[in-house]
């Protein structure tokens, strides 16, 4: 299994896991944007109908407090203040007729919005 590691290069287990639809289709888009040796950020923001919402961009380099994971060959970073409401959280990548984009299943939201990017 891939370890997580800080700045101080701490050994941690991964705070989240990527489907490899997932990392497939953030390493394409890092692709297509020009990126490839870009980071992906995840976090947790205040705002959405359910009071939070999830926060993927991708970023240069990680900060010097944030918590580093690698998973098929994409870094990820989150910031310590997003882990308590990140640990455990899938994320997946659809692309159907119906409906494109990524789904989250938090094991720590108690609920979240239609819409599936917020949550509570």
């Amino acid at each position: 299994m891939e370890t997580s590691r800080t700045s101080q290069s701490q050994k941690l287990t991964p705070v989240i896991h990527l489907t490899s639809a997932a990392v497939e289709k953030i390493k394409n888009m890092r692709q297509k944007e020009g990126k490839e040796d870009f980071c992906l950020r995840i976090g947790v923001v205040t705002g959405g109908c359910a009071g939070l919402s999830y926060d993927l961009r991708l970023q240069k380099k990680p900060y010097d407090n944030d918590i580093i994971f690698d998973q098929d060959g994409l870094t990820i970073v989150i910031n310590p203040e997003s882990v308590s409401f990140l640990q455990g959280t899938e994320i997946h990548y659809v692309d159907t007729l119906k409906e494109s984009g990524f789904q989250y299943k938090n094991p720590n939201a108690s609920s979240s919005c239609g819409c599936g990017t917020s949550f509570s």
